[in-house]
Order: C-alpha cells, then structure tokens, then sequence
C-alpha cells in the first residue's frame, strides 16, 4: 500500500488494482540502467542476454508488482520500454 495512504480504502474488496504489461524493446536497448534503478518496485534487473547492440537489456522480474508509474518510460533515453495497462473483462451481473 502506497506510504500517502494510512489505512485500508473502505472499496478495497470491490475494486481490483490495475494489472501492468511492460513491453521492453530489446534491441532498441542501450543498457544505461535507468529503468532498473528508478524502478520503485524493483521490478526490473539486468539479464544475462545480449541485444543487438551487445549489452545485457533488462528482463521483468515479477509484472505484477509494477504500479504502473511510468518512470521506467521516462527514465528512458531511447525509448526502449513503456507500460500499459492490461484489459480486463467487466463482471456483468
């Protein structure tokens, strides 16, 4: 829960947090780390892999933990990541 929040929102059992999608451009990938140390979550961290421009690209640890701040995308010189939210089916009853 966020630190700006103290207590518990009182629709937290009705309303579902939103689900991140990150989409890594590998290739496009100059390996300055920014998006591993702004990471707030900590949801990225260097792979072993090797791009097209010969440095390790990030790798997603665990999606679910983003929060969907972006500063990943802004941290970003080349534009290699961005974060989207994933479409949910709504409950009709």
């Amino acid at each position: 829960m966020p630190e700006r929040i103290k207590h518990q929102p009182l629709d937290s059992g009705k309303v579902k947090p939103p689900q991140a999608e990150i989409h890594l451009i590998k290739d496009q990938c100059k390996g300055c780390g920014f998006c591993i140390q702004f990471c707030p979550k900590k949801v990225l961290e260097e792979s072993q892999e090797i791009n097209a421009r010969g440095v390790h690209p990030p790798k997603i640890v665990d999606e679910n933990k983003c929060i969907i701040c972006s500063f990943c995308t802004a941290v970003c010189p080349d534009f290699a990541i961005f974060v989207t939210e994933k479409s949910r089916e709504k409950d009709v009853k």
